[in-house]
């Protein structure tokens, strides 16, 4: 796997590759803005560590000009700044996971091995889940979702949870980001909403074979549940 770590910072850089290479992670770092983007093309990784603060240009400009620019890698942002308005601004520019400094290593190598694994089953990322996964599809004009022919009984927020989970089941999805998915436009919601949503989604979808799982530090999976 490779990774490119941009962070400025030169003991948390160096602790941070050598970590990572011990742990069998080809790693390619640089120490600022300017130098970031073009080196993000050079080495074409699997995963981008990005901090935010970093001299010449910030990593948020950094991340939307590469998003403008075609680069679909994933990226978990790693920073100082923790507060939710610098979450949110991250995950709108593009960012996949967020992680505020300090850290533990094993939950960063937890987080960056998940995103690849994300990445590389990127053929079901998006659209419609696999034709009767759990016996669920999403209507493509309506946005309901079905299961084995019925509409499922769902609130707005439920409905948006679900539809988010269900076009990666498998795969684990950042709380920050489907918190924002569930609660898109709407203010002054405490980020722990998330989690009763969660609750109440996955008391309803229990019939369908369906188990929405909690991953701590991860976000949420949807996945079939044991038998």
């Amino acid at each position: 796997m490779k990774l490119l770590l941009v962070e400025d910072n030169p003991s948390m850089r160096t602790t941070l590759q050598r970590t990572l290479e011990r742990r069998g992670m080809q790693v390619f770092a640089c120490d600022d803005g300017a130098a970031a983007l073009s080196q993000w093309r050079g080495c074409q990784p699997d995963v981008v560590l990005l901090d935010l603060s970093l001299p010449g240009r910030d990593g948020l400009q950094v991340l939307g000009d590469a998003r403008a620019a075609g680069l679909t890698t994933p990226v978990i942002i790693l920073t100082a700044r923790g507060t939710v308005g610098d979450k949110v601004l991250g995950l709108n520019a593009g960012a996949d996971d967020y992680l505020p400094k300090p850290f533990d290593l094993d939950e960063l190598e937890a987080r960056v091995r998940a995103l690849a694994r994300r990445s590389s089953g990127s053929a079901v990322v998006s659209g419609d889940p696999p034709q009767g996964w759990c016996g669920m599809r999403i209507d493509p004009d309506s946005g309901a979702v079905y299961h084995d022919g019925q509409p499922l009984e769902l609130a707005p927020r439920e409905l948006a949870m679900l539809r988010a989970v269900l076009t990666r089941p498998g795969q684990a999805i950042a709380k920050e980001r489907l918190f924002e998915q569930v609660f898109a436009g709407e203010d002054h919601v405490q980020p722990e909403a998330i989690e009763v949503v969660a609750y109440r989604l996955r008391k309803k979808i229990a019939h369908t074979g369906a188990q929405l799982v909690t991953l701590r530090g991860l976000g949420y999976l949807l996945r079939t549940a044991p038998a």
